[in-house]
């Protein structure tokens, strides 16, 4: 499919990606993803929105990555979207039989009609050719709205409750510890659901809020109909750049603190942690098994262990694998073999993915699984699906999930204190309590 391209030279950034998202609430299908200016080795642009559907494809589990590898392969263009963490019982032989107050589709993925690219003060319009003397008509629309004018919501006053309370918790948590102890797993990554009922919002203001709160490396804006997500996420899933493939796993979490020599002193502790390390280290194991799958032989190799990044709320623990993959290789099948990621499974994943089904309330669906884009010629970039609202308008059902890995050393104490950590930006956002 052919596409026009049109650049233009911005100076006020921040307002105008402000004003890119409030001009694309008009559209049923909507991709935005933010690096918040996080310049990492790995980054390709700062920020761009896709919308407008030309075609899509939204299914269930069933031979969903075969489905995707078609669609990718006939239409060659962007594709922008998703995988929930429910494709894994295409993968394997799992179910999903748990609560689900979200409904989203296991996969959806479409090809905008308009991509619009943000990197430094340079905006590329790429339109499909059938639509491309609408960019400059649309880049005037854009400039010309106006921030102050935005109708504020009224808050509402949200009662966020849990799916599983304190006690209960710690009971499950047990019952994971003596699977690791039987030497039936290693690691389990274990989360719980955060919940409103009767609830609406405004997605743009709730979006606007987490991002600030966090400004992570791999924010999303995605909408898809009457269903949303408002992503803080810090961690990449997987990346194709040509024939090398990065993913890049967190396992390891510490608060950020005032003082900057205390924050510097929990920075460097966590680095040194050895039950953080051993977490990490367990997934670094579990990512470069699953990279081999289709790499070139001799060519999956850890660039990072382990290194610490500051974000503005916690300091994470990233590990950084790359492989070398042939070109015959299908990038769908680059995804199908590491999927779901093993920083939110556990290891053997097959076995923790079995135990944690059986521990966990709630059905993850996109929570846990993936959002991104393939690019024209097979590249793509995916993020994890973590610190994330999930919000369905049209039954008024609002959700946010957290979740830590079960290791050997791990007490439900600490691991109930990690997710109340990761829950607060979230429960923030929506209630305004801490």
């Amino acid at each position: 499919m052919q596409r026009v391209q049109k650049t233009f030279t911005i100076q006020a950034v921040d307002d105008f990606k402000s004003k890119l998202l409030i001009w694309s609430q008009q559209y049923e299908a909507i991709s935005w993803l933010d690096s918040n200016k996080y310049h990492q080795k790995y980054s390709s642009f700062d920020a761009v929105l896709a919308v407008d559907e030309f075609t899509a494809i939204k299914t269930d589990y069933e031979n969903a990555f075969e489905q995707l590898k078609e669609y990718q392969s006939l239409t060659n263009d962007y594709l922008f979207g998703y995988l929930s963490y429910d494709l894994k019982n295409d993968v394997e032989n799992l179910s999903s039989q748990n609560f689900d107050g979200l409904d989203f589709a296991d996969m959806y993925f479409f090809q905008p009609q308009r991509i619009i690219f943000i990197k430094g003060t340079t905006v590329t319009f790429t339109y499909l050719k059938m639509i491309d003397d609408e960019i400059d008509d649309d880049f005037n629309t854009i400039n010309t709205i106006s921030l102050e004018e935005q109708p504020q919501t009224l808050e509402q006053d949200l009662k966020v409750k849990l799916r599983i309370h304190k006690d209960e918790y710690y009971q499950k948590v047990h019952t994971i510890l003596n699977h690791i102890h039987r030497g039936n797993i290693y690691e389990a990554n274990f989360c719980q659901e955060f919940y409103a009922e009767n609830a609406t919002i405004n997605p743009v203001e709730t979006y606007h809020h987490l991002n600030a709160i966090s400004e992570p490396p791999f924010a999303t804006f995605f909408k898809c109909e009457h269903q949303y997500l408002l992503s803080a996420s810090p961690e990449r899933y997987i990346k194709k750049e040509g024939s090398k493939v990065i993913s890049q796993p967190i396992k390891g979490t510490a608060k950020r603190l005032i003082s900057k020599v205390n924050d510097e002193k929990i920075a460097f502790d966590l680095s040194r942690d050895e039950k953080e390390r051993s977490e990490n280290i367990m997934i670094v194991d579990l990512v470069r098994n699953d990279l081999s799958r289709t790499a070139k032989k001799g060519s999956v190799k850890v660039e990072e262990l382990c290194k610490v990044y500051s974000f503005k709320q916690v300091h994470q623990l990233i590990s950084t694998v790359v492989s070398e993959v042939e070109e015959h290789i299908h990038p769908v099948d680059i995804i199908k073999d590491t999927f779901p990621m093993g920083s939110m499974t556990g290891a053997p994943k097959v076995s923790a993915m079995q135990i944690i089904e059986e521990e966990e309330e709630t059905k993850r669906g996109l929570y846990s699984g993936a959002i991104g884009y393939f690019s024209p010629t097979g590249d793509f970039d995916f993020n994890v699906v973590i610190r994330s609202i999930l919000y369905n308008k049209k039954n008024n059902y609002v959700s946010f999930s957290v979740g830590g890995a079960i290791t050997s050393k791990s007490t439900p104490e600490k691991e109930y204190e990690e997710c109340l950590l990761k829950a607060k930006a979230m429960k923030y956002v929506l209630t305004k309590n801490d």
